[in-house]
Parts: structure tokens; sequence; C-alpha cells
């Protein structure tokens, strides 16, 4: 069945390529643009220190400090300290991307890990500070309340899950305790940083015209928001910001969509997790939580400051 809707999808979106050429150009030009502009700048050269610092295993030089501090306010383990800093700092995918790496590596539990995917796979705050609210819904005043209506509904829930978990575990598979580096691996995280990037590339194209494909339906303005931001949050966040809606619903809207991260971030998921045994259906019902949390202190924020 799953594999029947997959097929189904290819063709529909091929007949839309080949039906309306100029708008799935136009599409994945702006698709690759987003990635090219935004996305590969920020996210490629931290994917390549990442895998070098976790296959030179490096990598507790820098979360023994830092787990010193994150643990008092989310238990995590060593490893689990790197996951958030990446997946709060720097911002989807590199929080499932780091999560997959050192589940396969032995340095994290499959509990901790599944509960660190969900919790640390964000937007980052330089896109919603820097995109979402200032080019898109000119409301860059909102920048603390935003971050708190984004970041609280993961961390609270995060840290409700991890304080019910033992992140100490015995693993058969241990990670290595020599410390390596040479061009070999600097190589590797090099290649692995690119096809990563490349790979979200290929990903924010396609959603990108599948995004522009449904705007073609015969929906109401609402819809078409709605099914946009669903799909892929920046092009959902434009249509609501380019229709008449007022800002007191766009706004949580845009935080709903982002909370989510779309279909288009769900696929990015799932191809960063492949092989590494954690679940994309935990994922899913996590980020459904988190967004309809994030709407409502939205909406809190749009009372509070009379928007």
């Amino acid at each position: 069945m799953k594999k029947n809707l997959i097929f189904l999808c290819l063709i529909v979106i091929a007949g839309y390529i080949l039906c309306c050429p100029t708008d799935a150009v136009t599409a994945a030009a702006k698709g690759l643009l987003l990635w090219y502009e935004r996305v590969l700048p920020a996210l490629l050269p931290f994917a390549i220190l990442s895998n070098i610092l976790i296959d030179s295993n490096y990598l507790h030089c820098l979360t023994r400090p830092l787990h010193k501090i994150v643990h008092p306010i989310l238990p995590v383990s060593e490893a689990g300290s790197f996951v958030l800093l990446s997946g709060f700092l720097f911002g989807f995918p590199m929080g499932s991307k780091n999560c997959a790496a050192l589940l396969k590596k032995g340095a994290l539990s499959e509990k901790e890990a599944q509960i660190l995917l969900s919790v640390t796979n964000n937007i980052s705050p330089i896109f919603i500070s820097g995109y979402i609210l200032m080019q898109e819904l000119k409301l860059p005043s909102l920048t603390l309340f935003t971050f708190l209506v984004l970041y609280l509904p993961p961390l609270a829930v995060g840290s409700f899950r991890l304080r019910k978990t033992d992140t100490t575990f015995s693993s058969q598979k241990k990670p290595a305790s020599d410390t390596l580096m040479n061009f070999k691996i600097i190589d590797a995280g090099i290649m692995n940083g690119f096809e990563t990037l490349t790979r979200l590339g290929g990903y924010i194209m396609m959603f990108s015209i599948i995004a522009s494909m449904t705007g073609q339906l015969p929906l109401s303005q609402t819809g078409n928001a709605l099914l946009a931001g669903l799909t892929e949050i920046t092009n959902g966040i434009h249509v609501l910001i380019s229709g008449s809606l007022p800002m007191r619903i766009c706004y949580p809207l845009a935080m709903m969509f982002t909370a989510f991260g779309g279909l288009s971030g769900v696929a990015q998921t799932s191809s960063m997790i492949q092989g590494s045994g954690l679940s994309l259906k935990p994922y899913l019902k996590e980020k459904m939580l988190f967004s309809a949390m994030s709407a409502l202190l939205a909406i809190l924020v749009v009372k509070i400051v009379g928007l």
C-alpha cells in the first residue's frame, strides 16, 4: 500500500511538471535558491565538523564540559548533550542526523535517541528570527516570544520523558575510547557533509514543486495556506502572508507550521535516520503534539501583545 501511494505521488508530480512546466521550474528554482542561500551555508560547515568529531572520537572533549551545564536542565548523557546543542543551535535536520550517527556508534541508548530525535529536530534560531519573523511576518519584536513558543514545548516534554528514562546504559556496541585524526577521517567527514546537504536540497526542491502543485487546487485561501504549510513551511508561511488573513491568525498558523516542520521535514528526517533503528511513528506523534502546543502558546502571545 505504501509503495503504491509513493508511486502514485511520483506519477502525479511528473504529470504536473509536464502539464505546468513554467510553474514547476519556478517552484524548483525557489526551493534550490532557499537551499543555496540559507540551508547550505548554515548547515554544511557544522555537518562536516560533526562528522569529523564523531568519527575521530574527539567529541568527548566537547561533551564533557557541556554535559555539566546541560544535565541539570535536561538529564541527558554526554553524547545527548551534543545532540541537544546541535539540534537547538544549528537546527533541523542536524538533531536527527547526529542522533542517528551517535546511536549507530553506540554512544546513545535507543530510548534516549528516540526521545532526542523529536525534541532536538527543530528549526534553527537564525532561520526563525531572520527568515520567518523578519522577512515574512515582519515581526522582529516577537523574537523572544517566538523562541519560547517553539522551543518550550519540546524542552518541557523532553525533560519529562528523559527524567523517566535511564540515560546510563550498557550496550554491546561500545564507542571506541581512543582518538584518531587523519586526512582520511577529514575527507570522509567532508564528503558525508556534502552528501547530506545535497540530499536535503533534493527534498527541498521536490517539496517546493509539490507545494506549488497543491496551490493550484480550488481551495479557499486558508485551505491553500494550511495545505502548503503542512507540506513545506516556507511556502505555507508565504501563502499565509500573501493573502488577506489578519496577523492574529497568521502568527499562530505560522508557529504551528514551523513546530511541525512540514511533510518535507518528515521526509528529510526519515532520510537522516535510515539504518539507525529509530522509528518515525513516535517522532510524528510528538511533532504533532509540539505543533498543537506551539499554536496554543502563539494564541496566548497574540492576546498579550495585541496583534
